[in-house]
């Protein structure tokens, strides 16, 4: 039976207004691209906020018009899924220096009329929940039932949980961490190093002429064998040749590095190479416990001197590992839920057994969607 797909369109909020960066520069506007599902009930507390990953964008389910895919978590949002739009209303917005809509290094500055390039401002995952509660405010949602994201997308959920707990009533953590270990560093600098190694970067300023294709082909690259377990790779590819009548040397001969080769083209057709430098150098700079027991954070617009973490008692979260990840093994999950612990938030943790590795949050459906359909209904 053919169904009719669900079409949905990316909307634009456009503020012509300063936005403060936690530096201290300022946009002088911004731009913040998100999609909704579902309708928000006339109490307003049935709205959920979801959170994407490095190379996600607002567009998390249904169909765009013309789209042969749907959104990157059609599988866990709709209709009688994990995140039931028959029942809540789900918002998913693209991060401030990103590329699919939202301001970032790409966007034009007024004040030259060509983009930011580097002069766009430092980044942090507290810069990407400040957009969001713009946006949250120009919706109408003063709370949210939960908020949910895996790998980067579950940093900016504890982030947001821990800088405004009232607001919240939940968060769920997929295959995330408090902050970086050395080695999830340095898998991000070789992966800008790269970029910056091509010629085509030219610090930054490549908007004119042809972006630095290759650079951010190798850092997709990099970071995709870091999304897959070994065991689903040898499985999936072992050592089978795809060409085995070439004689050329130094060209892609096995399966494994076609595959590799596709996943680094078809990014640098949909992201900017500067918006990957910017967002992972977030990501790696992000530090939950020290962003906690600084108590004196900066206040813009919509900051608060501190959080009170004595809001988060009582609270309930919902954290999954994989076991396979490697990229974000179930041991930094479990921190998590010791700190959170210690807040005297009420913390339920599951570890799945998948050899999907770090891509499990994306496409082992099954089972997450079970515990956290579980999890939501015993918030009611």
């Amino acid at each position: 039976m053919n169904h009719t797909p669900t079409l949905v369109e990316t909307e634009v909020l456009s503020l012509e207004r300063p936005f403060r960066f936690e530096s201290g520069d300022i946009l002088p506007r911004i731009d913040i691209a998100y999609e909704t599902y579902g309708r928000l009930n006339e109490q307003g507390d049935n709205a959920v906020l979801v959170e994407h990953a490095l190379s996600g964008d607002a567009h998390a389910a249904f169909y765009h018009e013309g789209d042969r895919k749907p959104g990157w978590w059609d599988c866990m949002i709709g209709p009688g899924k994990a995140f039931d739009t028959d029942r809540y209303f789900v918002i998913c917005s693209n991060v401030i220096g990103g590329c699919r809509g939202t301001s970032g290094p790409a966007s034009i500055d007024p004040a030259t009329g060509r983009p930011y390039g580097l002069t766009f401002p430092p980044l942090s995952v507290r810069d990407m929940v400040e957009v969001q509660r713009i946006l949250l405010r120009h919706l109408g949602v003063d709370r949210l039932k939960c908020i949910a994201g895996g790998s980067m997308g579950g940093m900016q959920a504890l982030q947001f949980f821990c800088d405004y707990p009232f607001q919240f009533e939940s968060f769920i953590c997929i295959a995330s961490s408090m902050k970086h270990s050395a080695q999830q560093i340095a898998f991000n600098e070789v992966g800008r190093r790269a970029i910056m190694a091509d010629p085509r970067w030219n610090n930054g300023n490549y908007y004119d002429g042809v972006p630095p294709e290759g650079g951010l082909s190798v850092a997709r690259m990099i970071g995709h064998i870091t999304y897959l377990s070994e065991k689903m790779m040898q499985e999936k590819f072992g050592r089978l040749k795809k060409d085995k009548e070439s004689r050329a040397i130094f060209r892609p001969s096995f399966e494994v590095e076609h595959y590799l080769d596709y996943q680094g083209v078809s990014f640098v057709k949909r992201f900017d190479a500067n918006s990957y430098l910017y967002i992972t150098n977030a990501i790696d700079n992000f530090d939950l416990k020290t962003s906690l027991s600084s108590r004196d954070r900066f206040r813009g617009e919509g900051r608060q001197r501190g959080a009170h973490l004595d809001d988060m008692r009582g609270k309930r979260g919902l954290v999954i590992s994989f076991s396979s990840d490697w990229l974000y093994p179930p041991s930094q999950s479990k921190e998590i839920v010791q700190l959170f612990s210690a807040f005297n938030v009420r913390v339920s943790y599951t570890e799945i057994a998948t050899e999907h590795g770090h891509d499990a949050f994306l496409t082992d459906y099954a089972r997450p969607s079970e515990i956290i359909q579980g999890f939501l209904s015993s918030l009611a």
